[in-house]
């Protein structure tokens, strides 16, 4: 009997991708089979609360994955989606993510976020799901992601932000449409405007 649970345990962590102990309360397992999982050396942990089966081999897009579980309503923004977007060659060391003005901010201090707040449109218009490890995740199109570089033009630096819209016109990830679009939801329309004419 035991050895059905676990391999249904196993089947639900290789399906996932990520497991929380939690998600165990869906098909009425008890929860402490991922303890038992963990000190068999089936499971490994990979930060609080969050196990992969030993041996999976990680995507460069862990550390989205693993945010996504932890905070299922942040959306990745900035350099993180520019970087998941292949808008820029910087690699950086925290998750960038987008949540509402009045959301809590998230407890575990083991996840290396940077939060920035969002409301309304800002928060809602552009937002892509992705499949990344099993989990859903949550990241601004291009277009949005080009937008809010210019928005936050004093905290990220211009450069960023004109490096974006070059790759992202040059790559074909965003069409000025779509970029004026999301640049009026971001209210940087007349600052995106003069750099994209430039560049067509």
């Amino acid at each position: 009997m035991e050895s059905r649970v676990i391999d249904r345990v196993v089947g639900i962590a290789a399906k996932k991708g990520i497991l929380r102990p939690l998600d165990l309360d869906d098909f009425n397992i008890p929860r402490r089979y991922v303890q038992r999982l963990w000190e068999r050396g089936i499971l490994q942990r990979v930060g609080r609360g969050l196990y992969v089966l030993k041996g999976a081999k990680p995507s460069e897009h862990r550390s989205l994955a693993e945010v996504a579980r932890r905070v299922p309503h942040g959306v990745v923004c900035l350099f993180s989606a520019l970087r998941f977007h292949g808008l820029t060659s910087r690699h950086p060391f925290e998750v960038w993510l987008a949540i509402d003005r009045k959301a809590r901010r998230p407890r575990d201090r083991q996840l290396s976020i940077r939060l920035v707040r969002f409301s309304g449109e800002a928060l809602s218009f552009g937002v892509e799901n992705h499949r990344l490890e099993g989990v859903r995740v949550q990241v601004f199109s291009p277009a949005k992601t080009v937008a809010d570089c210019f928005k936050y033009r004093n905290k990220i630096g211009l450069d960023v932000g004109l490096e974006a819209l070059k790759d992202s016109l040059r790559q074909r990830k965003a069409t000025p449409d779509d970029l004026l679009k999301a640049a009026r939801i971001c209210r940087v329309e007349r600052v995106i405007k003069p750099y994209l004419e430039a560049l067509l």
